[in-house]
């Protein structure tokens, strides 16, 4: 594991780059400048890149809120995937069935879009969709669990696999978060997402030398270990907490079972 000080630095000995969005390029508020500068230098380098994450929604969706929110050149963020479009693939094949029941706030309405005749009651439903909790039961897991306590049957699939996440100074509850309860619970959950590997196999394609870009070590740099590619860690995002209290990298690598190559306090070029 090294402390790396610029990502030019090392460039050129990958092919490919795999680039989280939330906790590296923004905090949900604002983007970081350094991160901004990375991207530009990787276009102006001709290097391939693509932005993953896993938020639950169509990758039209987040491209949206990059370029109207965040204020990000759209010619910076062409190639984009999230957890929530391949999840849309299986859905949209009816792969656990035809009548879901959405648990999840309004605005990740469109993972159905032209399905929403299929969306039904929860003691109706084929499978339960979870694209993350309630806007009016952001805070109170006992809620879910006596939502689900009668539905461990069913399947839940999940579409963000991301416990918690950072929303400026704020940590809010992630669709993994309830998919865990339903788990704890004897239910089963199929996730769509990071660390997944076959999110990975839908944009590597013939990508051979990757590095793998995140501030998450359950999802980004986990990840990166299962496809066997390097990674660069993000220290200044939903871990910072956590490092500040342990004061030692590999001590936090080791809690989550996890190797990583670099480490930056955030994206730098």
């Amino acid at each position: 594991m090294k402390k790396l000080d610029h990502l030019k630095d090392i460039i050129e000995n990958y092919d490919f780059f795999i680039i989280d969005l939330w906790g590296v390029i923004h905090n949900g508020i604002a983007p970081y400048k350094g991160a901004l500068e990375a991207i530009e230098g990787l276009y102006k380098e001709n290097k391939k890149y693509f932005f993953l994450s896993n938020a639950p929604r169509p990758v039209s969706d987040v491209k949206d809120f990059l370029v109207q929110k965040m204020k990000i050149n759209e010619k910076y963020i062409k190639n984009i995937f999230t957890s929530g479009e391949a999840a849309i693939i299986s859905i949209k094949n009816f792969k656990f069935g035809k009548y879901f029941y959405h648990l999840g706030p309004e605005r990740d309405d469109k993972i159905f879009y032209g399905l929403k005749q299929f969306k039904t009651d929860l003691s109706k439903c084929d499978y339960i969709l979870c694209t993350g909790l309630f806007d009016h039961k952001m805070n109170d897991l006992n809620y879910y669990k006596n939502l689900l306590q009668n539905s461990i049957d069913k399947k839940l699939i999940c579409t963000n696999p991301d416990l918690v996440v950072d929303r400026g100074n704020n940590q809010e509850y992630c669709a993994g978060t309830v998919a865990k309860i339903f788990e704890k619970m004897g239910g089963k959950t199929i996730y769509f997402g990071k660390p997944h590997k076959d999110i990975y196999n839908l944009i590597m394609k013939d990508k051979k030398k990757a590095l793998i870009i995140g501030d998450n070590l359950r999802t980004d740099i986990k990840g990166a270990n299962l496809i066997n590619q390097d990674s660069l860690f993000i220290l200044d995002g939903i871990h910072k907490k956590e490092i500040n209290e342990i004061n030692n990298i590999s001590d936090l690598l080791k809690k989550y079972n996890v190797k990583t190559n670099f480490i930056q306090n955030q994206l730098n070029w």
